[in-house]
């Protein structure tokens, strides 16, 4: 099965070469062992972790605002997106590049303060790249997993990490949150029947390499982009939960994990399908991504 991609036929071989994605890509790394073995995860102090920890409970969200010592190229992650869609590929082709696994690695402690020690990665992630050349927003109102992510006293089983490689705002369709304080149906049984009271939705500005961290319960959103905004919005996430609870996805990864280069593209591929009604897929693209885990499981 091919794709086109600028004239040109994308093939599941491609999918596999890093070479290919180095074409697209120059400025960043596919399988570069030394980029990937010098990552280390930034530490966070003690009233940080609390900080994360009790907000994530009680409102749904932390916002960990910038400068954050990322050392990565947030401009070049950025870019890479845009130069994906520009191809006709899906942004979620992104985490080919090895910087898209790198920078979550990055927040393992963030994580572990949040979810404890002992938590794995879900093969549950995403990338977008909202135009507002083209009217874009982000994905609609939605809770990630419900009430059946938290505990019964309110503490997460799972998180969602979602970071903008590029300034969001109103104009270009930044994230909006119900806060859980202000949610009449958050982590009850009629969830799915949210009706918020308008002046307690907020938005979620953002600069470039700022951290977003929210509870799979919490209701949410990407809005739709204005022709005045001056920039795309450019963003990414992942999904992660306790290893002591039972899997919400499979396959489950160990934190720190960056997978291979045939791992890496069947997880895009199984993005790419189970994501389908969230997301504009061509035949042609939903048939090549079927073809891959059809040959990989």
């Amino acid at each position: 099965m091919n794709v086109a991609v600028l004239n040109s036929p994308l093939t599941a071989q491609d999918l596999v070469t890093p070479d290919f994605w180095l074409a697209i890509n120059p400025d960043l790394h596919v399988m570069d062992l030394p980029f990937i073995n010098a990552t280390t995860p930034f530490n966070i102090g003690a009233d940080l972790a609390r900080k994360a920890r009790e907000l994530v409970v009680r409102e749904g969200y932390f916002h960990l605002p910038g400068p954050i010592p990322w050392r990565l190229s947030i401009d070049a992650m950025r870019n890479a997106v845009g130069h994906l869609k520009d191809r006709g590929l899906s942004p979620v082709f992104a985490y080919a590049y090895d910087e898209f696994w790198v920078i979550f690695a990055r927040l393992h402690h963030l994580i572990k303060a949040i979810l404890g020690n002992d938590y794995m990665l879900l093969p549950d992630f995403w990338a977008w790249h909202v135009d507002p050349r083209a009217g874009e927003a982000g994905w609609s109102p939605h809770r990630d997993k419900g009430q059946r992510s938290l505990f019964p006293d309110g503490t997460p089983k799972s998180l969602t990490i979602w970071l903008p490689l590029s300034n969001a705002n109103p104009l270009n369709g930044c994230m909006y949150v119900l806060p859980a304080d202000r949610d009449k149906t958050y982590h009850t049984d009629n969830e799915w029947q949210w009706a918020p009271h308008l002046p307690d939705i907020r938005a979620l500005p953002a600069t470039a390499g700022d951290v977003f961290c929210w509870n799979q319960a919490v209701l949410h959103w990407g809005a739709r982009s204005s022709p005045r905004a001056t920039e795309p919005r450019v963003s990414i996430a992942f999904e992660f939960q306790l290893a002591k609870v039972e899997p919400f996805n499979q396959p489950l990864m160990k934190a720190l994990t960056i997978p291979s280069m045939d791992s890496r593209i069947s997880l895009i591929c199984k993005q790419i399908v189970q994501y389908k009604h969230m997301y504009p897929l061509s035949p042609e693209l939903e048939a090549l991504a079927m073809e891959r885990l059809s040959t990989s499981s």
